[in-house]
């Protein structure tokens, strides 16, 4: 009985001790949160004041401004980590202060544009340490100026916006970026940025002219005051690792009146890996006016059996009669017809690649509103060497064992061959037939729906081996993949940073963003996983 007592005893003391620790670390918490609202409050430009733009866990509309730009359901569970505090950022002062006061408390900051990380690393980290958030989607003026054939674009802005803003002024201009609308352009353009005009004019990066930027010491920079070695990073080497990006000069581009688009499927059964195979032949050398993809999923045929479906969504900077010249000259086998072909505007030939439906108004892209928004997994790789129809066989099997399997084939070659692999931090290019993308979506939520998904791609990932880049397997930053390596940013920081820095940028260009890591922020204060650490670490 007396043991029971003191057993009890112990009990009630362990359990006071928690709620202690508890409390204490309640009370610190806010302690921090306090100081730091105090300091951004005295720092900021009083004639833009930012009291109204800060939101704390304790703010009822804090759960609405934090899942606003959540665009992976995977990091939108009760146990992912909250930040202290977000600041939706109306003013320059305002990103100013969150980076003088962020550093003076020593907190981890985070830049959220469109929220479409990944890795949902805009708005989490995986250690323990208080972070706050600083959102970026009230900046987001688009100034179009067709006479000089460039736009201003702050990084809040989305895609969509930017392509409305430019059909708004011009239906000769346009801009090689992505095909998904509700993209943010600060991580988008500061990590290469790819759509299906870069074999026509390359990546975003490559059509950046200028760039403001915000740096460790909350001083405004330009390209001139910043340097070209700064410039070079924040354009391919992820703006996040160097400061915060507030706005980017673009080059505008020509694009003809009368573009053709179509998306012809095909099936295991009409000889798809004969016709996969040919792709990966000619996709790299066909005409740079032309971007002919290739994306497989799984599919149900009539008798109720797996199989492989191929989509080919195209677009092509000319018209159809010359479209459909081309593609059966050097692709034959895709068995192209003129009937298969739409003739548009390049603006609608974004909405379509889009998935809306046809004459859906360009309005459309100013919507904010994903979608589809499901938890998901990205994992990306670079072919080099052509993929024979016994490998694509093998391919096929393997996705069709596993749940959900997507992987989109994009055609690398024309202007991205020319483009040497030191002029921005982003190395694909000559020598590279195409980037596999593989994708995998669910919708059931929880950690057990997670880990089983994760295990499928990273089996299908596994199962690639033989057939793309090695040493290193090389990735695409805007893909962003934890599986390849993450920092910790101690002693080691440099050595963790090679393993993914070599497969996103490749050995020369990593050393130079360390060069420039190292002087423009050497204490490291902009960082998450898979920043570029410095060479002290």
């Amino acid at each position: 009985m007396a043991t029971m007592s003191s057993f009890n005893m112990q009990i009630s003391i362990f359990t006071l001790l928690l709620l202690l620790l508890s409390t204490q670390s309640s009370a610190t918490s806010s302690s921090i949160t306090n100081r730091f609202t105090q300091c951004l409050n005295n720092r900021s430009d009083p004639s833009f004041p930012i009291t109204g733009e800060l939101y704390t866990p304790g703010n009822s509309s804090f759960p609405a401004v934090l899942q606003k730009y959540i665009r992976n359901l995977r990091f939108n569970e009760s146990t992912t980590p909250k930040p202290i505090l977000i600041i939706t950022a109306k003013h320059v002062s305002h990103i100013q202060a969150a980076v003088v006061c962020g550093k003076e408390n020593r907190l981890l900051m985070k830049t959220r544009s469109g929220g479409h990380d990944y890795e949902g690393l805009s708005y989490l980290t995986n250690t323990n340490q208080p972070f706050f958030v600083v959102d970026m989607f009230n900046l987001r003026s688009i100034n179009v100026d067709i006479e000089q054939e460039t736009a201003w674009v702050e990084a809040g802005a989305t895609l969509g916006e930017v392509y409305y803003r430019i059909a708004e002024k011009s239906d000769k201009h346009g801009f090689p970026a992505g095909v998904c609308p509700t993209v943010g352009v600060g991580g988008h353009f500061s990590g290469g940025g790819y759509g299906n005009m870069m074999r026509k004019y390359g990546l975003s990066v490559d059509n950046i002219v200028d760039a403001r930027l915000i740096d460790v010491n909350g001083a405004l920079l330009n390209r001139k005051s910043m340097g070209e070695d700064l410039f070079w990073a924040i354009t391919g080497g992820g703006g996040v690792s160097f400061g915060v990006v507030l706005s980017y000069k673009i080059k505008l581009v020509r694009v003809p009146e009368i573009v053709t688009v179509f998306n012809i499927q095909r099936t295991e059964e009409q000889n798809l890996s004969t016709i996969a195979q040919r792709w990966v032949q000619v996709a790299d050398k066909l005409d740079n006016n032309l971007f002919l993809r290739m994306r497989f999923d799984v599919i149900n045929n009539t008798n109720g059996e797996k199989t492989i479906r191929a989509v080919f969504p195209t677009l092509y900077l000319g018209n159809s009669k010359n479209l459909v010249t081309l593609v059966n000259k050097d692709f034959p086998e895709l068995g192209l017809l003129k009937s298969d072909c739409i003739e548009m505007s390049w603006i609608e030939s974004v909405l379509y690649y889009t998935d809306f439906p046809i004459g859906t108004s360009r309005t459309a892209l100013l919507s904010r509103t994903p979608q589809r928004l499901n938890p998901f997994k990205i994992k990306s790789d670079y072919v080099k060497t052509p993929i024979l129809k016994q490998g694509f066989e093998f391919i096929f099997e393997r996705m069709k064992e596993l749940e959900n399997q997507m992987l989109a084939f994009n055609p690398y070659g024309g202007r991205m061959s020319e483009i040497s692999e030191f002029a921005k931090p982003f190395p694909h290019r000559a020598g590279n037939i195409a980037k596999i993308q593989y994708e995998v979506n669910w919708d059931e939520l929880g950690d057990e729906a997670e880990n089983r998904y994760l295990n499928y791609t990273r089996l299908m990932y596994d199962y690639m081996t033989p057939f793309v880049s090695k040493n290193p397997r090389e990735a695409f930053l805007n893909y962003r993949d934890l599986d390849i390596g993450i920092n910790h940013h101690g002693r080691n920081g440099y050595i963790e940073g090679m393993v993914y820095g070599h497969k996103y940028f490749k050995e020369t260009n990593y050393k130079r963003l360390v060069r420039v890591k190292t002087r423009v922020d050497p204490q490291n204060f902009f960082r998450n996983e898979q920043s570029i650490p410095t060479l002290s670490s």
